[in-house]
């Protein structure tokens, strides 16, 4: 058990779980991304209106959402793990498609390969067989990844798709997403105390700035 916490914390990514309640700040998240980006992520160049439409459709109760936070407790990738909202046929493989979005400032981090992972954990932990993924066929950073983790992948013109067959959960899957999903939350309670703590000094500044700036007044 040691070790294996070891090996999930050597290059590991607090990623948290997304609820109703983070609808606000996956919208600031979405909005704030370039014409390319939304472009990129939704396979169409989305308007605000058309992105809040998105946000306000997002059924957290069918679907995985999963967000990292830098340390001022703000969103910079997340990504949407989507179920099919009808009972699949029998015969056919569970599956899920998977979507996800980085900010630019927090590119070339991998934050994007890490979700990936998260995703497809989460996703074979809840019996899901199949993860799907269509994307612009210059989507080139989300198709590597793709192929990385063995899917195949059938281009069609400008848009793409991608089936990656995922293996069975197992004893160790469960502990390995209970272990990061702990880990996670440690985290982002500790960001959110240092964010207090560091607004409560910026607040005793002003306060003594003020004190300071009154006090040779007669």
């Amino acid at each position: 058990m040691l070790e294996r916490l070891r090996q999930l914390i050597r290059g590991w990514v607090p990623i948290r779980p997304l609820a109703t309640r983070h609808r606000r700040r996956i919208g600031e998240h979405l909005l704030a991304l370039s014409e390319r980006d939304r472009f990129l992520r939704f396979g169409y160049q989305a308007s605000d209106e058309q992105v809040l439409k998105y946000v306000d459709r997002l059924d957290f109760k069918r679907d995985e959402l999963l967000g990292i936070f830098n340390r001022r407790l703000e969103l910079v990738a997340m990504a949407h793990l989507a179920y099919s909202p009808a009972p699949q046929r029998p015969g056919q493989p569970a599956m899920a498609e998977f979507g996800v979005s980085v900010s630019a400032r927090a590119r070339g981090k991998g934050l994007g390969q890490r979700l990936f992972d998260h995703a497809t954990l989460h996703a074979r932990n809840r019996g899901i067989q199949t993860l799907f993924i269509h994307a612009l066929s210059e989507n080139t950073p989300m198709l590597r990844i793709a192929r990385r983790a063995g899917a195949l992948v059938e281009r069609d013109g400008s848009e793409s798709e991608a089936w990656l067959r995922l293996p069975a959960d197992s004893m160790a899957s469960h502990v390995d997403e209970a272990l990061e999903r702990h880990l996670a939350e440690v985290d982002f309670e500790l960001k959110r105390h240092l964010r207090s703590l560091r607004r409560a000094r910026e607040a005793f500044r002003r306060a003594r700035a003020r004190m300071s700036g009154g006090a040779g007044k007669p």
